[in-house]
């Protein structure tokens, strides 16, 4: 690792954790953290040693999401051009491409857990969550209608999706236990150890196996219209983001205070 890490990646017993590391800004995602992000998913993919994958966050919090004021650099006038092909790449075919990985993969979610977070955890496999975390997506308070990777139909079932997103409110994590996002609640000092475990007992299960059980999994979903879904509302939220330039123009701080005051 390198002081400009902000992903640390360790490989121990056939299971690759991979950690954030922006505690300092709740794990904001900046351009930096989403490709060394990705870079670290395709590393543990390729790693024939590697046979589970933990995603997990330095600092009391998971992620904040999108990181709306250091996200990276962009060019002197703003079209809505430029943000579809940056959020094309970076939020649709990544989160797409580590969902599809084959092998399992387990997201232990601590804190807030806020709108472009919802988009590192949901394409893991399995969640396990502190009894602290809390699980919101308030961009509605920025004209935007959703975070990029829309999973929240699939995820929570359609009316608690409408609820979060009409609301901003946070789902609790026995809130999202209950509506099957979340595998198990357990407390916030057992969070590693418990994931670790769960991932050493499925490490232990023939690899072939484990690929092909993933794969009917997502296939299902996938023929019942998740992958079409995905793709249909990105492209509607594109018109959310239209919309706030028209508004404000770029950065788009609409209510970023009220947003970032749910991270302590």
């Amino acid at each position: 690792m390198t002081d400009s890490a902000l992903i640390d990646y360790a490989v121990a017993d056939r299971i690759a954790t991979i950690t954030l590391n922006r505690p300092e800004v709740a794990n904001a995602q900046n351009t930096e953290l989403l490709d060394q992000l990705d870079a670290a998913w395709t590393r543990a993919a390729e790693d024939d040693d590697v046979a589970v994958i933990i995603v997990r966050a330095n600092g009391k919090h998971f992620s904040a999401g999108h990181d709306i004021k250091g996200g990276g650099p962009v060019p002197e006038k703003i079209s809505l051009e430029f943000i579809y092909n940056h959020e094309c790449k970076r939020y649709l075919e990544y989160t797409l491409r580590w969902r599809n990985v084959p092998k399992p993969s387990i997201a232990a979610v601590q804190g807030r857990c806020i709108s472009g977070g919802l988009m590192l955890c949901w394409p893991c496999d399995l969640i396990i969550a502190a009894d602290d975390a809390q699980f919101s997506d308030p961009v509605a308070l920025m004209g935007i209608g959703g975070v990029e990777y829309h999973g929240h139909t699939w995820e929570l079932g359609a009316r608690k999706a409408k609820e979060m997103l009409f609301t901003g409110r946070a789902l609790s994590a026995r809130e999202a236990e209950q509506t099957g996002m979340v595998n198990r609640v357990v407390a916030r000092d057992e969070l590693d150890a418990e994931t670790r475990a769960l991932a050493e007992t499925i490490a232990t299960m023939p690899s072939f196996a484990l690929r092909q059980a993933k794969r009917a999994v997502n296939q299902t979903l996938d023929v019942q219209g998740f992958y079409s879904a995905i793709q249909s509302a990105f492209d509607i939220h594109q018109t959310g983001h239209g919309n706030a330039l028209s508004v404000c123009g770029w950065p788009i701080l609409v209510n970023l205070d009220e947003m970032k005051s749910k991270v302590d």
